[in-house]
C-alpha cells in the first residue's frame, strides 16, 4: 500500500491520509459475550463515511471473531435496537456522532456466542481485512487528557481477544502497558538485531543461582522466544519490567529511549559478569574516540581516549538559525575542532606559555553496531522550557564512516600522546562535555614523546580497522521515531529485517510493512519559520535514534532458526508452548464458566448474610455445584452436606424464587440459562437441621413477611415468612396467615405495605394477590381482635395511626445552647423525686411568656437532676396508666429516664405551648406581642437549598428511608427494636389518659405546602389543625461527656413530615426562647453545620440519628439573607480578610446595608468608617467583581442568595464609580529594569475602549502612549505571576480595540491588567543572581498558593534494579 505523510509527518496509508480530512467517529465497544471481556473495551477511530458493514468487519478483526456471529447494539441508548450488519449506510447516517464517544455493546447472536477466528487464519474469516487495516495505526492517533509517552497520541485500545492472532507480517507486537512505548521500540530493535538475539539465546539460565522472576537476561530470552514463536498478535512485557524491579507505577512514567538503552546495557553487563556474554555489549556497541588539544605554535598535542556506546549529533548549533541538513554534516561538525584563542588560550607545556590551540575529537574505532542519537531535545534559556527541534535531518541507508576515522596521528611527528586513561563517559560522549583541563586527576599523562611506540598504540592497532573504506560502510536497519513534543509523545520503531530486506513498522502491538519512502518521511522538518525555535512546541514525528550495522560478510550473522536453537532454548520453547496451550485451554474454560453471586446464612460464624462468588463450569451438575458452594462457604464440619441445597434467590428483594427438586444431575448451564456476563438473579445456599425438611419453592410463589400487630399493647411482632400464590384470593391468603400465626381469619385485618408510606387494607375477599399489587417480596401487617377499631374507617383507625407512625418516626440528637433563660435558678430536690423551687416568689401567678418559658426550663433541669440521681421508681410506676407515653429506649441503660419524667415533659409540651400563645395575647395561633417575632422564613432558591444539602457525604443516606423490614426482627420476644431505635412500647405509646384526651398529647400540626415560609395564615390559625404529627423529646446525656458543664442535649423522636416551623415550636420549651430567637443547624458527618431556614419544608431529608445544633440568635425573616462580609486588601499578601456576618433584606438599598454595617464594623472589627469612604462589591471565590452603587436595590439590581459573600473595600478618596456604564480595572505596572511589580492602582473607565485604558495608564505612569503595552492577568486575584515569566508569558499588547472581546473578555469590574514600557530592557543578571531571584520568587508564590510554572516537573529517574526492586526507606512510613 502506498504510504504518505500526515500533517505530523507520521506514516499513514494514503487512504487514511484522505480520510483525515473528514470527521472521525470514535467507537467504544464492550464485549458482553463472556465474563472475561466484559470489563474491557475495543476502541476504533474510523472516518465518518465508514459503512456499518465495514464497522462490523473492523470489530470482528479486532475482537478475533468470525464476522456474522455476533450483534452490535447501542450501549447507552436503551430505545435504539441492534445495528444492521449488512447496511451500507455511513456511521453518521446511522446515528453516530463525530468527535464524541459512541458506546456499543457486542452481544450474542440468536443466543449463540460468537465464533472465535482460528489462529491459523490470523483474522476473522469473513472480515476480508488485509494488512492495510493495521497500517492505519502506524502513526499516532490523537488522544485527550493524559500526559506522558502517549500524551498526545493513542495506540488503539485492545481487548485480550484482539491480541490473540498473529499479524499477517509474521511478526508479533508488544503491548503498551501505559506509557512503555519507548521500551517496546528498543526491545523490538534488539530482537531484530541477529547478533544480539543469537548471543542472548546462547546464554543459559541457571535456576539454582537466581530467581527467574528477577533475572533480566532470562526474561529477555523468554520475550524474544515469544516474539519469534508465538501465534499471538501481541504479547505482554510485564515479566520483563518486573525483572527490572518496576512496579505498575513505572508503566505511567515517560522516559527517553536512549537513556533506557544505556541503563539496560549497564544492567545486562552486571548480570552477565563471569559469563561468555560478559563483554557482549562492548563487542557490539562500544567505540573509541580521542579528545585532543594541539598547540598551534609548536604542534604539541595532549590527548586522552574515551569510549562511547552512541554518538550524539547536534541538530542545530546553539545560536544558529540553520540546522544541519544531514547526518554526514552533523558528524563533520562533531569532529570539527574549535580554536582556543584570546581569553580561552591554552597553556602549552612545551612553549611554557599560553598559546592559540585547537581542541577537538577524533574517532579511533567504530563499533560493529553504530548508534546515532539525534539531539532533538534542547532547553530554551529564554523561556526556561524544554523544547523539541523538529528540523529536517536526512540520513543515508548506507553510511560511510571512513572519512571520520583518525589518520592524522600517522602523519604528525610532533604529536604527543597519553596512555589510554580508560575513562568512559557512561557509554556516551558529548563534545561539549569533554574536559579542557587535562590534569593528573584525569589520568592523563601529558608530554609523552611518540618516538618510541607506546603500549597504547600496540593495543589499539589490532582494533583499528584498516583504512580500506569499504570496511567502514554501515547499513541502516533501525529508526526509532519520536512523535510529539518535549512535554510528551509516542515512540515507535521502523526496522529492516535482515532476512528479506523488508522494512516494518513496530508500533506497540501493531506490526505492518512500510517502504523506503516511508523512512524518508521521518527526516523531520516543519512548515514555516518562526525564528530560532521555529517549532519548539509543535507536535511532530521524526527520527530520534538510528542504528547501523557494519557491512562485513564475515561478521554479519543471520537469525537462528528454531531447528538451530541450543538445547536449553528448545526446552524453553517447549515450556512456553505448553504454557500458551494451557492459557488457551484456560480461556476456553473461562468462556464456559458461570459466575454468579452466592449467599448463605452461616449458622455459626454470623447471623448476617454472607456473600461470595460461585464459579462453576456449565457442564457441572447441580449436585457438584452444591458441593463447591458448601466448601466455598466453609460449612464443612458445621452442617452435613445433605442438609444443604442451592436455590434461586433475589438478594435485592430478599426473595426465594424457586428450589430445584429432582434436578441434582442437571447441568448448571441449563439451570442458569447459559453462560452470561451477569445474571438477573443469585443463588442461596440454604441449610436445615437434620430433623427438618426442606420446603419446596415453586416458581409462581411470592414471599410474604407477616408482622402481627397487637392494639392492646401497641406492639408489632417480628415477621413470620410465608409463601403464597399470586392467583390466591384474599380469603385464601387470610386462611394461610391464620395457619401460620394461629389468629382468627374471621376478624383478621390485613394491611399491605406496597412501598414506603403506602399502606393498603386488603378487604375485598375475592380479589387476588396479584390484583392487590403483590410482587416477589412483600410485607404485610395483620391484626385480629374484637376491638371496635374494626368499625372505624381505616385511615382514622388506631391500626393505621400506629403503622403510619412506625413508618415515619425518626430519632434526632439535638444539642441546646449553653446559655438560656432560667438556667441560674436553684433547684432543691425532694425525697421521692419531686422538686421545689427555692427562689422567692416562684409560686406567684406568672402569665408572661418569659415566666412560662423560665418555668419550663426549670422543669427540664429538674428532670435532668432526677435522672442523674437515679431516683428509685418501681416498675409499676412505668405503666401506661400513669403516663401519656412510656419510656423511650436510651443508648445505654444508665441513661434510661423514668417514664414518669418523660410523661411530665410529654404532657407539659403542648400545655406550655398553649400557655405561651395565651400569654402573648394570641387567638390560639402564632401572633406574639412583638410583631417581628412571628415565623417568617427566608426565601431561597431550590438550587441554594440543594447546594446546602450537597455539601456532605451523608446526603444519600439522609434521602433514603431507614425503615426496612429486617429491622423488625431483632428479638424473638418482648418489645421489638425498630429501625429508628424506639422500642415497641415507645413507638406505640398508650392512648391518651381520659383527663387529657385531645388536649395534651405531644403531637404537632403539619403544614400544607402553600408556597410560603409562613406557618400560619392571616388570622393566626394553623393551616392544618386537623392533622397531627408525632413529637417526643427527653433529656439525653452524650456518651462522650461533651454534654457536661452546662451543655444540654435532647433526644427527639419526631414524625419527619413535620415542618421546620412546627419542629422549632416544639423545641421552644427546651430552648427557653421563642422560635424566632434561635436557629437550627444541621450537623453532617464531617461536623460541618448548615443552617436550616425554610420553615415550610419538612424534615423528610433527615434520617435516624442525625444531629441538630440549636444556636441562639435572631432567625431570618421572610426576604432576609445571611451575608458574610470580607475586606478586600488589594496590595496585601492576604487580600481577602473576613470581617462580620450580617443580614441583608430584599428591597434594601446598598446605602442602607452600609449604614447597618457601620455599627457592627465598629464594635466587632474596630473599623470606624465614613459611609462615603468604603464600598461593597461582588465576591466570586477570591475575585473582586461588580462595584455596588449606593442606590442599587437588592433583588432588583443585585441578585442575592443565602450564605452570600461580599467584599468591603476601603477607599482612599471619594467614590469614582457613579454609574453602571463605568468599568473599574485594577492595574499593576511591571518594571523589567528593576524586575519588580508595582502596587495595584484602580482605573475607572467610561467605556470599554482599549485606547481609553492606555490613555489612563499613560496618565498615571508617565509612559508615552506609543511605548505602553498591557496584558490581562491570568487566574484568580491577585493574578500573581513570577517576575521571571511575566515578560514573555503574558499576551502583551493584544490586537483589539475593545476590552470585551477575545482574548481579553473584560466585561466586569475587578479585572487585573499589567502594563509596561516596551522600551525598557530587562535587568542584566548573572547566573547566581538569577538563581537567587528564582528561589525568592518560588518562595513568594508558594506562600500565596500560586503554582510556580517555571519550576519543571520532577521526573522520576529511570532505574533498573538488579536485586529485584528498589530498597524502601523505612523512614518513609
Amino acid at each position: 500500500m502506498e504510504m504518505v505523510p500526515s500533517e505530523e509527518n507520521q506514516l499513514v496509508p494514503k487512504e487514511i491520509e484522505n480520510a483525515a480530512e473528514e470527521p472521525r467517529v470514535l467507537c467504544i465497544v464492550q464485549d458482553t459475550t463472556n465474563a472475561k471481556t466484559v470489563n474491557e473495551r475495543l476502541t476504533l477511530n474510523l472516518p465518518a463515511s465508514t459503512t456499518l458493514s465495514k464497522l462490523f468487519e473492523d470489530v470482528a478483526h479486532k475482537a478475533s471473531y468470525v464476522n456474522g456471529t455476533f450483534d452490535l447494539a447501542w450501549g447507552k441508548t436503551g430505545d435504539m435496537g441492534s445495528l444492521d450488519p449488512s447496511s451500507e449506510m455511513s456511521l453518521t447516517e446511522s446515528g453516530f456522532e463525530p468527535g464524541k464517544r459512541n458506546f456499543l455493546q457486542l452481544t450474542d447472536k440468536d443466543g449463540e456466542q460468537p465464533q472465535i477466528a482460528s489462529d491459523e487464519s490470523g483474522t476473522a474469516g469473513s472480515s476480508g481485512l488485509d494488512d492495510s487495516s493495521q497500517e492505519r495505526f502506524i502513526g499516532p492517533l490523537p488522544r485527550d487528557g493524559t500526559v506522558g509517552c502517549s500524551s498526545d497520541y493513542s495506540s488503539p485500545s485492545y481487548s485480550y481477544s484482539s491480541i490473540l492472532n498473529k499479524s499477517d507480517t509474521g511478526y508479533v507486537g508488544l503491548v503498551n502497558q501505559a506509557m512503555t512505548c519507548y521500551l517496546n521500540s528498543l526491545l523490538q530493535t534488539l530482537f531484530m538485531t541477529p547478533e544480539f538475539r543469537n548471543a542472548l539465546y546462547n546464554w543459559e539460565f541457571e535456576e539454582s543461582e537466581e530467581d527467574p522472576v528477577t533475572s533480566i537476561p532470562y526474561q529477555l530470552q523468554r520475550l524474544f522466544l515469544l516474539l519469534q514463536t508465538s501465534k499471538k498478535r501481541a504479547i505482554e512485557t510485564t515479566d520483563v519490567t518486573r525483572s527490572f524491579g518496576w512496579d505498575s507505577s513505572e508503566a505511567w512514567q515517560q522516559h527517553d529511549v536512549q537513556e533506557l538503552c544505556r541503563v539496560m546495557f549497564d544492567a545486562l553487563e552486571q548480570k552477565w559478569k563471569q559469563t561468555e556474554q560478559a563483554d557482549l555489549i562492548n563487542q557490539l556497541y562500544q567505540g573509541k574516540l580521542k579528545d585532543y588539544v594541539r598547540c598551534l605554535e609548536c604542534g604539541y598535542e595532549s590527548w586522552r581516549i574515551d569510549t562511547y556506546l552512541d554518538i550524539p549529533l547536534v541538530i542545530r548549533p546553539f545560536g544558529a538559525s540553520q540546522a544541519y541538513s544531514s547526518v554526514e554534516e552533523a558528524l563533520q561538525a562533531f569532529v570539527q575542532p574549535e580554536t582556543l584563542d584570546g581569553a580561552n588560550q591554552y597553556f602549552c607545556e612545551r612553549c611554557k606559555k599560553k598559546c592559540d590551540a585547537r581542541k577537538g575529537l577524533r574517532f579511533l574505532h567504530f563499533p560493529y553496531l553504530l548508534t546515532l542519537q539525534l539531539k532533538r531535545f534542547d532547553f530554551d534559556y529564554t523561556t526556561m522550557h524544554r523544547i523539541k527541534l523538529n528540523d529536517r535531518m536526512s540520513f543515508p541507508e548506507e553510511l560511510d564512516m571512513g572519512p571520520f576515522i583518525d589518520v592524522e596521528d600517522e602523519k604528525s611527528p610532533q604529536t604527543e600522546s597519553c596512555t589510554d586513561s580508560g575513562a568512559e563517559n557512561e557509554g556516551s560522549c558529548h563534545s561539549d562535555q569533554m574536559s579542557n583541563d587535562f590534569s593528573a586527576d584525569d589520568g592523563v599523562d601529558e608530554g609523552i614523546c611518540l618516538d618510541s611506540a607506546s603500549s597504547t598504540e600496540r593495543v589499539l592497532k589490532p582494533k583499528v580497522p584498516s583504512l580500506n573504506t569499504s570496511s567502514l560502510t554501515f547499513e541502516l536497519f533501525s529508526v526509532m521515531v519520536h512523535s510529539g513534543s518535549a512535554a510528551g509523545g509516542h515512540y515507535y520503531a521502523c526496522i529492516k529485517s535482515f532476512s528479506d530486506g523488508q522494512w516494518y513498522s513496530f508500533n506497540d502491538q501493531h506490526v505492518s510493512k512500510i517502504t523506503q519512502e516511508d523512512i524518508r518521511k521521518t527526516y523531520g522538518g516543519s512548515s514555516g519559520s518562526r525564528g530560532y525555535y521555529s517549532s519548539a512546541f509543535a507536535s511532530s514525528t521524526n527520527a530520534y535514534m538510528l542504528i547501523y550495522r557494519l557491512k562485513d560478510p564475515s561478521r554479519n550473522a543471520k537469525y537462528l532458526d528454531c531447528d538451530d536453537f541450543p538445547e536449553h532454548i528448545k526446552h524453553l520453547v517447549q515450556r512456553e508452548k505448553e504454557s500458551e496451550e494451557q492459557e488457551k485451554r484456560q480461556r476456553e474454560i473461562e468462556r464456559n464458566t458461570c459466575k454468579i453471586k452466592l449467599f448463605c446464612m452461616h449458622p455459626v460464624k454470623t447471623m448476617a448474610l454472607m456473600e461470595n462468588k460461585l464459579e462453576v463450569h456449565k457442564d457441572k451438575t447441580l449436585r457438584e455445584a452444591t458441593e463447591m458452594a458448601y466448601k466455598l462457604m466453609e460449612l464443612d464440619g458445621v452442617v452435613p452436606l445433605d442438609c444443604c441445597r442451592l436455590v434461586k434467590y433475589d438478594e435485592f428483594h430478599e426473595y426465594l424464587e424457586r428450589s430445584y427438586e429432582g434436578e441434582d444431575d442437571t447441568p448448571m448451564g441449563l439451570l442458569l440459562g447459559g453462560v452470561k456476563s451477569s445474571y438477573m438473579f443469585d443463588l442461596l445456599l440454604e441449610t436445615r437441621r437434620p430433623e427438618q425438611i426442606f420446603q419446596p419453592y415453586k416458581p409462581g410463589e411470592v414471599m410474604v413477611k407477616v408482622h402481627v400487630v397487637d392494639l392492646k399493647t401497641d406492639t408489632i411482632a417480628p415477621p413470620v415468612s410465608i409463601r403464597a400464590y399470586l392467583n390466591q384470593s384474599i380469603t385464601e391468603f387470610k386462611q394461610l396467615i391464620a395457619q401460620a400465626t394461629e389468629l382468627s381469619a374471621e376478624t383478621m385485618r390485613v394491611v399491605l405495605e406496597r412501598c414506603y408510606n403506602d399502606l393498603r387494607l386488603l378487604y375485598v375477599p375475592n380479589k387476588t394477590l396479584k390484583a392487590e399489587g403483590f410482587f416477589r417480596s412483600n410485607k404485610v401487617f395483620v391484626e385480629s381482635s374484637e376491638s371496635p377499631d374494626h368499625q372505624v374507617t381505616f385511615t382514622d383507625s388506631l391500626l393505621w395511626k400506629l403503622l403510619d407512625r412506625h413508618g415515619n418516626t425518626i430519632r434526632l440528637f439535638v444539642s441546646l445552647p449553653v446559655q438560656s433563660p432560667g438556667t441560674n435558678r436553684t433547684i432543691c430536690p425532694k425525697v421521692g423525686g419531686d422538686t421545689e423551687e427555692c427562689s422567692e416568689g416562684s409560686k406567684g401567678n406568672r402569665n408572661s411568656v418569659e415566666a412560662i418559658l423560665e418555668e419550663s426550663t426549670e422543669k427540664l433541669k429538674n428532670l435532668s437532676l432526677q435522672q442523674q440521681q437515679g431516683s428509685s421508681t418501681s416498675d409499676s410506676q412505668k405503666s401506661s396508666d400513669t403516663s401519656d407515653f412510656e419510656h423511650i429506649e436510651s443508648p445505654s441503660p444508665s441513661q434510661e429516664p423514668d417514664s414518669s419524667v418523660s410523661a411530665v415533659v410529654a404532657v407539659d409540651n403542648r400545655e406550655l405551648e398553649n400557655r405561651i400563645r395565651a400569654a402573648s395575647g394570641g387567638s390560639g395561633g402564632g401572633t406574639y406581642s412583638d410583631p417581628e417575632t412571628q415565623f417568617p422564613g427566608e426565601e431561597r432558591s431550590d438550587s441554594e437549598v440543594n447546594n446546602d444539602r450537597s455539601t456532605s457525604s451523608v446526603d444519600s443516606d439522609i434521602l433514603s428511608s431507614s425503615h426496612s423490614s429486617d429491622t423488625l426482627c431483632n428479638a424473638d420476644s418482648g418489645p421489638i427494636q425498630l429501625a429508628n431505635g424506639l422500642d415497641s412500647h415507645s413507638i406505640t405509646s398508650s392512648r391518651r389518659s381520659k383527663a387529657n384526651e385531645g388536649k395534651k398529647e405531644t403531637w404537632d400540626t403539619a403544614e400544607e405546602d402553600s408556597g410560603t415560609d409562613s406557618e400560619y395564615d392571616e388570622n393566626g390559625k394553623s393551616k392544618a389543625e386537623s392533622y397531627y404529627l408525632y413529637f417526643r423529646a427527653e433529656p439525653y446525656a452524650q456518651e462522650d461527656g461533651s454534654g457536661e458543664g452546662g451543655q444540654k442535649c435532647v433526644l427527639v423522636h419526631v414524625d419527619k413530615r413535620i415542618t421546620l416551623s412546627a419542629f422549632k415550636q416544639n423545641l421552644e420549651p427546651f430552648v427557653g426562647v421563642t422560635s424566632t430567637q434561635f436557629k437550627v443547624f444541621r450537623v453532617y458527618a464531617n461536623n460541618q453545620e448548615f443552617e436550616s431556614v425554610r420553615l415550610n419544608e419538612t424534615l423528610s431529608s433527615f434520617s435516624d440519628d442525625n444531629k441538630v445544633t440549636i444556636r441562639l440568635g435572631r432567625a431570618l425573616k421572610k426576604g432576609e439573607y445571611r451575608v458574610k462580609v470580607y475586606q478586600l486588601l488589594v496590595n496585601d499578601a492576604e487580600p481577602c480578610k473576613f470581617l462580620v456576618d450580617t443580614v441583608f433584606a430584599k428591597g434594601m438599598t446598598v446605602k442602607q446595608s452600609k449604614e447597618e454595617l457601620m455599627p457592627q464594623l465598629k464594635d466587632q472589627c474596630k473599623l470606624d468608617l465614613n459611609i462615603d469612604k468604603f464600598r461593597l462589591r461582588k465576591k466570586t471565590w477570591k475575585n473582586p467583581g461588580t462595584v455596588f452603587l449606593d442606590y442599587h436595590v437588592y433583588e432588583e439590581d443585585i441578585n442575592i442568595s443565602s450564605n452570600w459573600e461580599v467584599f468591603l473595600e476601603v477607599l482612599d478618596g471619594p467614590e469614582k464609580m457613579k454609574s453602571m456604564s463605568q468599568l473599574a480595572v485594577l492595574t499593576r505596572r511591571w518594571t523589567p529594569a528593576q524586575m519588580k511589580l508595582e502596587p495595584f492602582q484602580e482605573v475607572v473607565l467610561e467605556s470599554s475602549s482599549v485606547e481609553e485604558l492606555k490613555e489612563k495608564l499613560s496618565e498615571i505612569s508617565g509612559i508615552p502612549l506609543e511605548n505602553l503595552e498591557f496584558a490581562k492577568g491570568r487566574g484568580t486575584f491577585p493574578c500573581d505571576i513570577s517576575v521571571l515569566e511575566i515578560h514573555q508569558d503574558l499576551d502583551w499588547n493584544p490586537k483589539v480595540s475593545t476590552l470585551n472581546v477575545w482574548p481579553l473578555y473584560i466585561c466586569d469590574d475587578g479585572a487585573v491588567v499589567f502594563y509596561r514600557d516596551s522600551t525598557e530592557e530587562p535587568m542584566e543578571q548573572s547566573e547566581d543572581e538569577r538563581n537567587e531571584l528564582m528561589k525568592k520568587e518560588s518562595s513568594r508564590l508558594l506562600k500565596t498558593g500560586h503554582r510556580v510554572s517555571y519550576s519543571p516537573r520532577k521526573e522520576k529517574a529511570l532505574k533498573i534494579y538488579l536485586d529485584g526492586g528498589p530498597v524502601k526507606d523505612p523512614g518513609q512510613d
